[in-house]
């Protein structure tokens, strides 16, 4: 008989079916069988694992939907195993992988070797993105349909940013096409430059190359003007200034299909960081000024920016230990993601609640990426994270299950993070005591 799991006593909190109350959590044969709100019924029969979920959130398993897993070509950085092991250490029961590997995942052949990687050392589940471009050089369209048929979930040059408005015209006429979503890494070239930090009063002081906000806003605003042409979705990854959200904010009070999503670190952080010169605080987008970290926590409050994300990169430790120009950009994210997002945007900021915050890393992006994810609808996969919202920790990067340690936020206390993260109906983390 298939293995019966009950989850007892937690606060289930499922956006897609508007469940937000304590009650009991049956899964079978790797899927959700069914909610118990009262708790009237427990199941007998069958092998049956019983978790106590009292105090805790018991909620569909959390997606990250900007993941970079380096494989293939970088695996001294991160690998498909080390990657989802940590995704599964932070809650994330499905992360959705960048194209910027070496060589790009820009063709059919690439994508099959991701997931068929994927499928023998994958934790939790890896849903591959494919280039817009060939090489994402952003010159020749990438051969979309046969990525598609691969198994892609979205498009993106992520990493880089299609200079031509002509091409990217048409892979969004393309991805509509296939029913997919364009996401989008929006950055000048022409306007950012050399840039290396945010272009403000810290660059100036510190001597280090600027990196303007309408570097970024420029391509958010074109994409706005693709999505209204082609009336079809784009999405904006990882934002970091107010004229973005202000942007987004009026596109979507249109009804225009554009999206956008916000990193832990640019609402934790900001360019007065850097001056420590330390490149564990360089990211792409860079860090901005503290009016800008408000704009983005209001534009999460007020439903302007719908999806939360990591923009996991990890690096090794000797990429990172030389000179701030000389780094690359990026941080490892997976495993303190939903901390910084819990302890700021719940807790500090009470910017919005844990349910908000669940639709956020659930519902929103399955719906956007049209995954059989993100709800706990009887059927769908018993992917399920249980979270413990009041529990403070402090991050040790020592003790990461990523290959790489690069990571601002070493020795920060957080409140809130996953204690279980189950896929499949079994349990592939757990918090130890």
């Amino acid at each position: 008989m298939a293995k019966t799991t009950l989850i007892t006593n937690g606060h289930i909190i499922d956006p897609a079916n508007g469940i937000n109350r304590v009650g009991d959590l049956y899964l079978d044969g790797g899927k959700v069988a069914k909610i118990d709100l009262d708790s009237s019924e427990r199941r007998q029969g069958g092998e049956r694992e019983i978790i106590d979920a009292t105090g805790l959130v018991v909620c569909p398993g959390l997606i990250d939907m900007h993941v970079h897993l380096r494989e293939p070509g970088q695996s001294a950085k991160e690998t498909i195993a080390t990657g989802t092991s940590a995704a599964a250490a932070g809650g994330f029961t499905s992360v959705v992988c960048m194209p910027n590997t070496a060589p790009p995942a820009d063709n059919a052949s690439t994508i099959a070797w991701i997931k068929e990687r994927a499928a023998r050392e994958a934790l939790v589940n890896v849903f591959p993105t494919g280039g817009i471009t060939k090489g994402l050089a952003g010159e020749e369209l990438a051969p979309i349909g046969a990525m598609y048929h691969a198994g892609i979930v979205a498009l993106t040059d992520d990493g880089h940013c299609v200079q031509n408005h002509e091409v990217m015209r048409r892979a969004v006429e393309y991805a509509r096409m296939f029913g997919l979503p364009t996401l989008d890494h929006c950055q000048d070239y022409n306007l950012v430059g050399r840039g290396v930090m945010n272009e403000g009063y810290w660059s100036a002081v510190l001597g280090l190359p600027g990196w303007p906000a309408a570097g970024e806003e420029v391509i958010v605003m074109r994409d706005i003007l693709l999505a209204e042409l082609c009336d079809a979705p784009l999405h904006c990854q990882h934002l970091s200034s107010s004229g973005s959200v202000r942007l987004l904010r009026e596109a979507r009070s249109r009804g225009i299909k554009i999206t956008g999503e916000v990193c832990p670190h640019h609402i934790a952080l900001t360019d007065e960081s850097v001056r420590s010169f330390d490149t564990n605080f360089k990211m792409n987008p860079p860090l901005r000024a503290q009016g800008d970290v408000d704009a983005l926590i209001e534009g999460v409050a007020d439903g302007t920016i719908t999806i939360l994300a990591s923009d996991h990169a990890p690096h090794c430790d000797y990429e990172k230990e030389v000179e701030f120009d000389c780094a690359p950009f990026g941080i490892a994210g997976l495993e303190t993601e939903l901390g910084l997002f819990l302890d700021i945007l719940v807790h500090k900021k009470r910017a919005i609640d844990v349910a908000k915050l669940v639709e956020m890393f659930t519902v929103n992006p399955a719906r956007l990426l049209r995954l059989d994810r993100g709800t706990l609808s009887p059927g769908v996969p018993a992917d399920v994270t249980l979270i413990d919202p009041e529990l403070e920790w402090t991050v040790d990067k020592a003790a990461f299950y990523s290959r790489s340690r690069n990571t601002p936020f070493h020795g920060m206390t957080l409140r809130g993070r996953a204690v279980r993260t189950i896929v499949a109906g079994e349990t592939v983390w757990v918090l130890s005591a």
